[in-house]
């Protein structure tokens, strides 16, 4: 498949006029400004979808691709993205990941990637111990089906684990009666049912001596601050002791003051952790996402959607770790005492809001959705940038940001 007469976004974060190749299910060719024209194929083209190339269809220039070059898109001068990584949300289409179900995984990677989010990394809520450990086995096992090709839709790449080693005063959303102290061996217990799959565990450091946990799983899975009320002090600490990631950054945790900065302050002066950002024009006010991008640099920020269930469904009443949530245009609350319970928006819609709402650059923003996560989850070689050799999932938006069509594995869904 050849995509021509599109803006490449490169491995520079800029867009460049260009065309990619791909074959099978990798990119094998990447053409820029002058060099867009040297892809050459022909072919009585058909092409299924928003994006139709019809005819006898010929990229002109000097150089051959080989492979099989039957399809040729025409791009229209539209954007071409790499598909997204969504590493923190819970679910949608009325599914959840903490369902423990393939069912549940098989529909949410479905429309996942029907929206343009090619890569997940659920996060589940905190339960019974017990219980999380069948949600990772079950995870588990729609990996292990993914890699078979027994089913499609987003690549699970891993798992975010929010809780239960959290705070009851920022439990937020989660069910306070589950939540339980940091512990190594119940922490290693979540990374066995997994089989390697969890790559986040979220902490409350203030809820204990963080240092031994930290210390003892660190090597194994990236510690993260999630539900936490931790001053500057305790929160620098951990980051200090090997953490390295906050769990949407402002949520569920002490504000950011002059004179108690907290976690947020602690992260911004830590320049190896990365920060989750919700931009659902919910969560964080405009002006909040516009500072954290200067405090934090766009390298530094992860965008996420924290979707659940109600997420590409209609206004009503949902669940969210077995507690009950009223969800009314596109903000969800809980039912018990209207806490925010997540947010009911796609990350590429996140992406569209960061960039219409906020003034956040289209360049920064897809980043934050796209390498960054990537190179968080350790998938970077394959995953999260539109380079010869990756993963040819791929995104074809217009000048409105408007998804015209989607790419996964090389095949147009």
């Amino acid at each position: 498949m050849i995509i021509k007469n599109v803006k490449v976004f490169t491995e520079e974060k800029k867009f460049v006029a260009g065309a990619v190749a791909t074959e099978g299910d990798k990119i094998i060719k990447v053409w820029l400004e002058e060099r867009a024209g040297e892809a050459q194929a022909t072919g009585n083209t058909q092409v299924t979808g928003n994006t139709q190339a019809t005819g006898n269809t010929q990229v002109t220039g000097n150089t051959q691709v080989t492979g099989n070059a039957d399809e040729v898109i025409d791009g229209k001068g539209c954007y071409l993205l790499p598909g997204m990584i969504d590493l923190h949300f819970h679910g949608c289409k009325g599914y959840d990941v903490c369902d423990g179900t393939q069912e549940a995984l098989e529909k949410i990677a479905q429309y996942e990637a029907s929206v343009g989010v090619t890569a997940i990394s659920p996060a589940t809520m905190t339960l019974p111990a017990e219980q999380l450990e069948q949600i990772l086995e079950n995870a588990a096992q729609f990996r292990d089906r993914q890699d078979s090709l027994q089913v499609g839709g987003a690549d699970l790449v891993g798992i975010n684990m929010e809780g239960p080693f959290i705070s009851k005063a920022k439990k937020g959303a989660q069910d306070e009666k589950n939540i339980i102290p940091m512990d190594v061996d119940i922490c290693k217990r979540f990374l066995k049912a997994s089989h390697g799959l969890v790559k986040f565990m979220g902490i409350a450091p203030e809820q204990g001596d963080a240092k031994p946990f930290i210390e003892g799983v660190k090597d194994e899975v990236t510690v993260s601050l999630a539900h936490t009320n931790a001053d500057y002090d305790t929160a620098k600490a951990a980051f200090e002791e090997g953490a390295s990631h906050v769990v949407h950054l402002y949520n569920a945790m002490p504000p950011f003051t002059h004179r108690a900065p907290g976690v947020v302050g602690a992260a911004a002066e830590s320049s190896h952790v990365m920060a989750e950002l919700i931009c659902d024009g919910v969560h964080i006010h405009p002006s909040v996402v516009r500072a954290t991008f200067k405090m934090f640099g766009s390298e530094r920020i992860i965008l996420i959607s924290d979707s659940m269930r109600a997420a590409g469904m209609e206004d009503g009443r949902y669940t969210l770790g077995g507690l009950d949530v009223e969800v009314k245009g596109n903000r969800a609350v809980l039912v018990s005492d209207g806490a925010l319970a997540g947010s009911v928006t796609t990350l590429p819609d996140c992406v569209r809001v960061a960039v219409k709402q906020m003034d956040i650059p289209l360049e920064d923003a897809i980043a934050c959705a796209t390498i960054n996560p990537a190179k968080s989850l350790g998938i970077d070689d394959q995953y999260g940038s539109i380079s010869e050799g990756k993963k040819a999932n791929l995104l074809l938006w217009d000048s409105g940001l408007d998804l015209k069509l989607v790419i996964k594995d090389g095949r147009i869904l």
